[in-house]
């Protein structure tokens, strides 16, 4: 008697402002499934201020309160998620993530070339608009003319996969018109072979100075928020309390997408969550508890596997994100890097973050590109955004830096 796949996801919407709507999942299990549905949520704007999840290694049942746009397309997240969830087929046994798994089908990539006059808060409001069509970013490069035009190059994937209709790509250019209006020149989307993909994906060359410190493994006496690294994760392991799991506790200040950084660093280290529980406290404090095994279903007992466990967790929740602010010559750069899941996929609405801090902060953009690096053992995804100091319009670099991480851990 299998479930329902109506039932796979439930979504009870918050009945009055304020409150936290509801999100149940009941499904087969897989390791790393809670990742994948922590980074939808986070994708369509969602935060989690309360999590329980729980496991008998073949079926899971997890439930989390979320809060957020009042816009949130309820139907369309159902459907994301029920995307990621095994079929009720695979419940004769745990399906464990493996990088060397024959990996799916790569999504085939798109060029949009979109030409326009400038404007502040451009570059976001594209960002926007393909956000909203649910387009992923895989790389981006924009550039200004000096007669003030702009020309943005976007090499996109499709989650609904139709980019390739005529129909999806009229409704893509007739949203950007809308919302950008006059100042739209022109707008063209084609499909990319794979030898123009894979030359989009080479990145260009940082210098070792950059590598050093924004990827230091060693954590910094103060974040750029002013709160002290030693004030912000505590993380403890107990193998006392349950004769098959090992218990991990975190105590830390929350933060967009904090539940996803957890599961991510959970899912690359092929750990299994067979029960845990997740909350936020008073003056943004969270408490989470976890039991957990290993692939082979043991848990935790070689102390230099729980240290480096612990390590990593701390780093991925301390800082979850890098941010720089840099000299490039005579310019000034934004540097904003985050680590790929080893999976390929990387953190949702980073850009999308970024573009909106900088124009709060009314700083324009002349130069932005995306890129993918493997600096040490692991691969980031790289923001490089030259910053247009022109006409008086240069903002301090420390209020730069402040601004872009305290939005993009969602502390404004």
């Amino acid at each position: 008697m299998g479930i329902l796949h109506d039932d796979v996801v439930i979504i009870r919407p918050a009945e009055r402002e304020g409150e936290a709507s509801l999100i149940t999942v009941n499904c087969p299990d897989k390791t790393g499934l809670g990742c994948d549905l922590c980074r939808i949520i986070l994708f369509f704007g969602l935060s989690i201020v309360r999590g329980d999840v729980s496991t008998d290694g073949k079926w899971c049942y997890l439930v989390f309160w979320v809060v957020g746009k009042s816009t949130t397309r309820w139907s369309l997240l159902k459907k994301r998620l029920v995307g990621v969830c095994p079929s009720c087929s695979s419940a004769s046994g745990i399906s464990f993530y493996r990088s060397e798994l024959q990996p799916p089908r790569p999504p085939d990539v798109f060029l949009l070339k979109f030409c326009c006059y400038d404007r502040k808060g451009l570059l976001h409001d594209v960002t926007a608009v393909l956000c909203e069509l649910e387009l992923t970013i895989k790389k981006v490069k924009v550039s200004t003319t000096p007669d003030g035009r702009v020309m943005d190059l976007f090499f996109i994937t499709d989650t609904r996969e139709l980019l390739h209709t005529k129909k999806r790509q009229e409704d893509t250019s007739g949203r950007l018109n809308d919302v950008l209006g006059d100042v739209v020149i022109s707008c063209d989307i084609e499909m990319v072979v794979p030898e123009i993909t894979a030359c989009s994906q080479t990145s260009s060359f940082l210098p070792s100075a950059i590598k050093e410190d924004m990827f230091s493994l060693e954590m910094p006496d103060e974040l750029p928020s002013g709160i002290k690294t030693s004030e912000s994760v505590s993380i403890t392991m107990d193998n006392s309390l349950s004769p098959a799991h090992t218990l991990v506790q975190i105590i830390c200040h929350d933060h967009k997408g904090l539940l996803y950084d957890i599961m991510r660093t959970l899912k690359d280290y092929n750990i299994q969550i067979s029960y845990g529980r997740f909350s936020t406290k008073q003056r943004g404090k969270c408490e989470i508890d976890l039991f957990i095994v290993q692939a082979d279903g043991k848990k935790i007992v070689d102390p230099s596997k729980q240290n480096a466990l612990a390590s990593r967790l701390q780093m991925e929740l301390y800082r979850p994100l890098r941010v720089a602010v840099v000299s490039r010559g005579p310019d000034t750069e934004l540097l904003v890097a985050n680590p790929v899941e080893l999976s390929g996929k990387g953190r949702p609405l980073v850009f999308y973050d970024i573009t909106l801090a900088l124009k709060m902060l009314n700083t324009c953009i002349f130069l932005a590109e995306i890129g993918r690096h493997i600096i040490g053992d692991r691969e980031w995804e790289v923001y490089r955004v030259l910053l247009d100091e022109g006409d008086g319009l240069s903002v301090p670099r420390n209020e730069i830096e402040r601004g872009v991480w305290k939005r993009l851990m969602g502390w404004e």
